[in-house]
């Protein structure tokens, strides 16, 4: 379990993230969502550990890892731009990580991977070959032989659309599944966030404005913002978001 407590950051005097507390159980997709500067990157930042606190202090498995580097972590993120080797495979670009790793994971489970994410016919090719949706699995898949204790995802499908981005959607969900993997995902786009996660953590100017699962938040929104933001967003009616959704809450 990972658990945020009084989580505080300011800089130059600015106070970007207002005590933030909150607690990811193993295996939930949790989304945190908001406008942009309402503090969402700087905090998948501090729980990284790109980014310092200021104030507050970060428990994962009873154990504080506040003070803990990065490296030493075990969490691992999937940036927006994927952050691929042009020059290699697919193949390569996965097993990049593993030359001096290899205990991490056997042939046999990056062979379980490539299968589950569907690129068993994509190896071999370039990156610049792939599309975005390939090029999305091919980063996951490397992120993933490094068996992170945490996958963070920084807006993973804002440049993917329709069919490509539920097919990924449905591949993350079954990701968290098959390896019980807390997954931590940034994003801006509620019908995303809703229709992805277990929870939703929903911030607005450095405070937590509801921390819910989908349905609790958009049946009992708990304040103004929560359900201008979330209804203004989706560009409909309350009674209307089931169907959106295709009853997904009922």
């Amino acid at each position: 379990m990972l658990k945020l407590n009084n989580i505080k950051k300011s800089y130059e005097g600015t106070e970007i993230l207002k005590g933030i507390n909150i607690e990811v159980k193993d295996g939930e997709i949790v989304s945190i969502l908001g406008p942009s500067g309402s503090g969402k990157t700087t905090l998948l930042n501090i729980i990284l550990g790109i980014t310092d606190a200021s104030e507050g202090e970060i428990i994962f498995n009873e154990k504080n890892i506040t003070n803990t580097s990065m490296e030493k972590r075990g969490f691992n993120i999937v940036f927006q731009d994927y952050a691929l080797f042009p020059n290699l495979s697919a193949y390569n670009n996965i097993v990049y990580g593993l030359k001096n790793n290899n205990n991490l994971s056997t042939k046999e489970e990056v062979d379980e991977l490539i299968n589950l994410l569907g690129l068993e016919n994509h190896i071999d090719k370039k990156i610049e070959n792939l599309s975005g949706g390939q090029k999305q699995r091919v980063a996951l898949a490397r992120t993933l032989v490094m068996k992170p204790k945490i996958l963070l995802l920084d807006e993973p499908l804002s440049a993917l659309d329709g069919v490509i981005k539920e097919s990924i959607k449905e591949r993350i969900k079954k990701i968290a599944k098959e390896f019980n993997l807390t997954i931590i995902i940034v994003t801006h786009d509620p019908e995303e966030a809703l229709t992805l996660s277990d929870k939703v953590l929903i911030l607005n100017e450095g405070i937590v404005s509801q921390y819910s699962t989908p349905k609790e938040i958009i049946d009992k929104p708990k304040n103004q913002f929560v359900e201008k933001f979330i209804l203004n967003q989706l560009n409909i009616k309350k009674n209307n978001i089931f169907s959106l959704f295709g009853g997904i809450y009922v």
